[in-house]
């Protein structure tokens, strides 16, 4: 085989491998916001389906639940991994999204939703992290910790 031969099948095997290699859901924004959809409607209370749809998540959104979880375990007195708290009911679906188009700004993207009806549409934010696109979701600031006060002292606030 011939030196240009030799180069040319590297390069129809390195194309073969790259072809074979499974699409990862989060490769584009609008596959990291169906994959999450798709995770969240599978939510079955288990640590594994969770682990899955918090996978998807940008850093901050991870950390805000990171926050949660830390708070609930010290109110409770019992641990909680943070992608547990992903509860089912609060991602309900307002409508079924029949198309996602995104524009993208370096890192960041915004993935138009857009239903059936007109009035159907919601903007989803995403992130590149890591290699692959995260949804971040903006959850409420958490209010401020406050300690009762003891007989006669006044409350503080953390």
């Amino acid at each position: 085989m011939t030196r240009s031969g030799g180069a040319l099948l590297a390069l129809v095997f390195c194309l073969v491998l790259g072809a074979c290699r499974p699409k990862q859901p989060n490769e584009t924004p609008e596959g990291a916001v169906r994959e999450l959809v798709e995770q969240l409607k599978g939510l079955d209370g288990t640590e594994r389906s969770a682990k899955a749809a918090f996978e998807l998540l940008s850093a901050e959104t991870k950390k805000n639940l990171e926050l949660r979880a830390q708070r609930y375990s010290n109110a409770s007195g019992k641990h909680i991994e943070p992608e547990m708290m992903l509860a089912p009911a609060s991602f309900i679906l307002r409508f079924n999204p029949r198309e996602l188009v995104s524009e993208i700004r370096g890192g960041y993207a915004i993935v138009r939703a857009r239903g059936l009806l007109q009035e159907e549409s919601a903007e989803i934010r995403c992130v590149y992290e890591n290699g692959g696109w995260r949804v971040d979701v903006q959850l409420p600031a958490l209010s401020p910790v406050v300690i009762r006060a003891r007989d006669g002292e006044p409350p503080v606030q953390r």
